[in-house]
């Protein structure tokens, strides 16, 4: 019979070289068991294959009263996935988390910027410097491409399709996609290519499309800089970050119409549950224009 520390080794193998999951992604999984593991050890409870589905009932108990309901959630999504591949594997017959029951998540729209306040900040680059037109263009970037800012801060001038119209965007767990370019930002990114980017690439010499002010690669952290000048410059209200503008760009889409599993290829979900929150937000969006726009919307209406 396997130890647990083999047990755990053996699918971190699986998640790295089969799954092409991230270190980071790795390193979560294990940490998760190994916090179980420290759980049957104190509690004396046995071994990973040894659980019953009383003791996994136990340990959902006794992580509720320490943690949130989304890490309750996370953990045992790591152990389900931990025994599906102990059984794929014969490793052993029973799956003692199939069907326990996980505390309710309170479900928390993303957070999204509106069209004309989207116009404020994208007013407030100067556009006519270098950098101003480098910082216009990461901010359009995100939004019409919905693209991570990893993922923008990866992007090599090989990716980058202007006669097609089109980006290769290498994403999470290695997997790769195509995003759709629009007319706008094709313009953009033309005009960078043969001025601006060589005016501030300097000496340097790489295949970074964006590049810092010392003429090299860009970087997240530098995008995030960038993006909170740009919040202050504007007088933006809004708690806003790299990740609102991907989300704005999802939930403007389902509101003027795209259906949700376009959406859901050129953000690069695996699955498409992450995607159906942005249909609530479009519901937001909706809800909010008719009470701007209808005349009898409000209680106190003008006659």
């Amino acid at each position: 019979m396997m130890k647990d520390n083999e047990l755990r080794i053996l699918f971190c193998d699986h998640l790295r070289g089969i799954k092409r999951y991230s270190q980071a992604t790795v390193s979560a999984y294990s940490s998760d068991l190994e916090d179980f593991k420290a759980f049957l050890k104190r509690e004396d409870l046995g071994t990973f294959l040894t659980v019953s589905r009383r003791v996994a009932k136990f340990y959902v108990s006794e992580l509720s009263g320490r943690f949130s309901a989304s890490t309750v959630a996370r953990k045992i999504s790591t152990l389900r996935s931990f025994y599906h591949f102990l059984i794929e594997e014969e490793l052993t017959e029973a799956h003692p988390f199939l069907e326990v029951r996980l505390p309710k998540q309170r479900r928390n729209l993303p957070a999204f910027i509106y069209p004309e306040d989207l116009e404020v900040l994208f007013e407030s680059v100067d556009l006519t410097t270098d950098k101003g037109l480098r910082d216009f263009l990461i901010l359009e970037m995100l939004y019409s491409t919905g693209i991570r800012v990893s993922e923008l801060c990866g992007l090599k001038l090989r990716d980058i399709d202007l006669a097609n119209r089109t980006l290769m965007i290498h994403g999470k767990g290695a997997k790769d996609r195509i995003v759709p370019l629009g007319e706008r930002i094709v313009e953009l990114l033309r005009d960078y290519l043969l001025s601006t980017r060589k005016n501030l690439l300097k000496k340097e010499s790489h295949q970074s499309l964006f590049v810092n002010l010392r003429g090299q690669p860009l970087s997240t952290r530098g995008v995030r800089y960038i993006l909170n000048a740009l919040i202050e410059k504007a007088g933006s209200l809004h708690q806003m970050t790299p990740h609102t503008i991907r989300h704005t760009f999802a939930s403007h889409l389902l509101s003027n119409g795209a259906d949700l599993r376009s959406v859901q290829e050129m953000l690069g979900h695996a699955h498409i549950s992450s995607t159906q929150i942005y249909t609530e937000i479009s519901k937001e969006d909706l809800k909010r224009r008719y009470m701007d726009a209808h005349p009898r919307a409000r209680k106190n209406h003008d006659d």
